[in-house]
């Protein structure tokens, strides 16, 4: 038999096998090249509502997207960075606001929920250049180290203190539990707290900071 016939054999021949091969490449290089033209389908635009809340004593005004968290707004819309986001999953206390009366995550809450609501931030707390007296107290008590968890201890003191003027050592560390301190630096929190509950912001022995008697 000739060679022609040999490669005939089968019911799809090589000539055949080969020019079929071509032309489907032909034809998925062409469906690429025409997906690649296709114009781009645009996101779909994120909801977006305009809430009022008063921060610090001011009511502002704002469009909020409605996946925006409070310390979203708070941190890259309202630039108030004292609120810091430690682990952004409401469980390490960075980046605690009092909103109305209750100490709150703010990494957990929508800012659309703050809609006709009160925050309070760690920048609320001094008046007239003057530190609060829980801020001086936690400067007195050495309380911050490296201070990233601070504004939140302060936060979660303000809201103890403003329900209770004067609280016992253990009701401190029950309002800081949710609170977490990087440096481990707890007892100096709850002393500082306790002390202004007790009305002074020092310690009442210098010894407790390394200070001279």
């Amino acid at each position: 038999m000739s060679d022609d016939h040999d490669r005939e054999t089968p019911n799809v021949t090589r000539r055949a096998f080969l020019e079929g091969t071509s032309a489907a490449l032909v034809i998925a290089a062409t469906a690429q090249a025409g997906a690649a033209q296709a114009p781009p389908v645009p996101p779909a635009p994120v909801p977006r509502t305009t809430i009022s809340v008063t921060v610090n004593g001011i009511l502002k005004t704002i469009e909020v997207e409605d996946r925006w968290t409070l310390a979203e707004l708070l941190r890259d819309h309202l630039e108030l960075t004292g609120t810091k986001l430690g682990c952004e999953r409401g469980e390490c206390g960075a980046c605690t606001v009092i909103l109305d009366d209750t100490p709150v995550y703010a990494c957990s809450q929508l800012a659309a929920w703050a809609d006709g609501r009160t925050v309070l931030t760690v920048e609320g707390l001094a008046r007239a250049g003057q530190l609060h007296p829980l801020q001086q107290a936690f400067v007195e008590h050495d309380a911050p180290q490296c201070g990233f968890c601070t504004s939140g201890q302060l936060m979660s003191a303000k809201a103890l203190l403003d329900r209770n003027p004067h609280p016992t050592a253990t009701e401190v560390r029950t309002a800081l539990v949710g609170n977490i301190c990087r440096c481990s630096n707890y007892n100096r929190y709850v002393e500082a707290v306790v002390a202004v509950g007790a009305g002074r912001t020092a310690p009442s022995d210098p010894r407790q900071t390394g200070g001279a008697a």
